[in-house]
């Protein structure tokens, strides 16, 4: 049953200001903290023999302080993958109601070595069962989380996070042999501690930190894992209060943002986006800090079928890709680990319709955002999709640009010649092909580009409705016959009357 829930809802809470609001649940985030948990804990193709699956463990690990500082102290940093015996997140609070509580839950993979044995009970490297499967040595890895609930009057907090070590044994299928799986102890803390900064105004402060001593601080890196904390993060929630977002704060909070400093991780507003942006800064009742720079609100898409534990990824391609594998790279995926084991199964039995969600999707044009056709501007109340007006004086829909003494600009037909040195590759081959103008662009560095699409392109009209262009320079275009448009500077004055003379 998921946290806090009741009856399939979630509690309500009558806040301070009014509102009465879910008390927040880590399920709203959850989707998006497991792609965190798991991010880079196996990389296409998923096998053992894979270099990439060599060098793993890279976000977010916390090991023994010994370790790391065996040379020299940690430099902190922002996020990323430099290694650390801590972890430190600082963000804003914003009090709704003084019996104001914050809900803490750090979650991370403790190392689990994988090992196959003969029937002899000796350690092999793999064996293949009388069926035909393999079983393969490996580092595999749990999950585990320790919560924390903490009433702001209260101010500091300390809960332990350690993972016990431990071993376990099971026979394979086959019966010639067994895996042996074994942990090492993990010892950590989490600290939270809110700091008064105002009359309703909090800074939060969490800090995890690998409390254990290294059994060699001369170690190899894979040898000091077994004692660390992995992907490590943190997700928060307050009850009676909200979240300020540190990328977008509000004026009167943008300094109390800057001075709120994060070692080694990044935290980002959780849950949905607000359907309307607030003059005063983002806030939310949930937040993730995360190893992964991320930006507010992260989403998984919901086309998704599951996770690929890779970063950055596009679901179509490594889909397609593991669908490529031959049948023994497939054998070797999943003798590998059993999260590798998962992916191939969702891909081979993937049906078409889902595969076919995967191609795409277009979610920032709502059909209020939708672009007018090229040959009239936006109506009123249909914004287009480049923000007209945004930029005083400019006006991409209305602009026009001077070329070979005629005004070119929106619904103008013109020649493509792009520039032989220096031009995009793809323009090459629209050398002759007439286009009809979209827009004009002015650069921040004043250059002036023409958005166009090909007139004999079939998806013309669907790259003019969604905003996909072809972008030239003035000099790479040559005006059509009837193309002159008017100066909407001159366009706008009434037409002078005779001269004396002609009177």
């Amino acid at each position: 049953m998921a946290e806090g829930l009741v009856d399939g809802r979630a509690p309500r809470t009558a806040l301070a200001d009014g509102f009465d609001r879910p008390a927040p649940t880590f399920e709203q985030m959850s989707a998006v903290a497991d792609a965190v948990l798991y991010e880079g804990y196996l990389l296409y193709p998923y096998r053992r023999s894979s270099p990439k699956n060599r060098a793993r463990w890279q976000f977010g690990v916390l090991f023994p302080r010994d370790w790391v500082e065996a040379d020299d102290p940690v430099n902190p940093g922002v996020s990323g993958s430099a290694d650390s015996w801590y972890q430190q997140t600082e963000c804003l609070l914003r009090v709704r109601r003084p019996d104001a509580t914050v809900r803490l839950r750090v979650r991370y993979l403790q190392l689990q070595h994988k090992q196959v044995e003969d029937a002899e009970r000796r350690p092999v490297e793999s064996l293949t069962c009388d069926d035909g499967t393999v079983q393969l040595t490996f580092e595999e890895a749990v999950p585990r989380e320790a919560d924390l609930v903490v009433p702001l009057a209260e101010g500091v907090r300390t809960v332990r996070v350690s993972a016990p070590a431990g071993t376990g044994g099971e026979p394979l299928p086959c019966g010639g042999g067994r895996v042996v799986r074994r942990r090492e102890e993990v010892r950590a803390s989490t600290t939270l501690e809110a700091e008064r900064l105002g009359a309703d105004l909090f800074r939060i402060r969490v800090r995890t930190a690998n409390e254990g001593r290294a059994a060699d601080p001369r170690a190899p890196r894979d040898q000091a894992l077994r004692q660390a904390l992995i992907a490590t993060h943190t997700l928060l929630g307050a009850e009676g209060a909200e979240f300020v977002s540190l990328i977008d704060p509000g004026p009167a909070l943008q300094e109390a943002a800057r001075n709120c400093h994060n070692d080694f991780t990044f935290p980002v507003l959780g849950g949905p986006p607000p359907a309307v942006a607030r003059e005063d800064g983002s806030v939310s009742a949930l937040l993730l800090s995360s190893p992964i720079i991320l930006p507010d609100h992260p989403q998984v898409a919901p086309e998704s079928p599951g996770d690929l534990h890779d970063a950055g990824e596009i679901d179509e391609i490594l889909t397609l890709r593991t669908m490529l594998l031959t049948d023994e790279e497939k054998r070797e995926a999943r003798a590998t680990d059993a999260r590798a084991a998962e992916i191939l199964d969702r891909v081979d039995t993937m049906p078409p319709e889902v595969f076919g969600r995967l191609h795409g999707a277009i979610r920032s044009l709502g059909p209020a955002d939708r672009p007018a056709p090229v040959d009239r501007p936006a109506p009123a109340g249909r914004p287009a999709w480049w923000q007209e007006g945004a930029d005083d004086g400019l006006s991409p829909a209305t602009d026009t640009v001077l070329v070979d003494g005629v005004r070119v600009g929106g619904g103008a037909r013109v020649r493509l010649r792009p520039r032989g040195r220096g031009a995009d590759a793809q323009d090459m081959f629209l050398v002759g092909r007439t286009a009809t103008v979209a827009a004009v662009f002015h650069d921040v560095d004043g250059s002036t580009h023409l958005a166009v699409t090909v007139d004999d392109d079939p998806a013309a009209e669907l790259h003019g409705w969604y905003g996909r262009f072809h972008y030239f320079r003035p000099d790479e275009v040559e005006p059509l016959g009837g193309t002159d448009v008017p100066d909407p500077a001159t366009a706008a004055e009434p037409s002078p009357g005779p001269s004396p003379s002609e009177a």
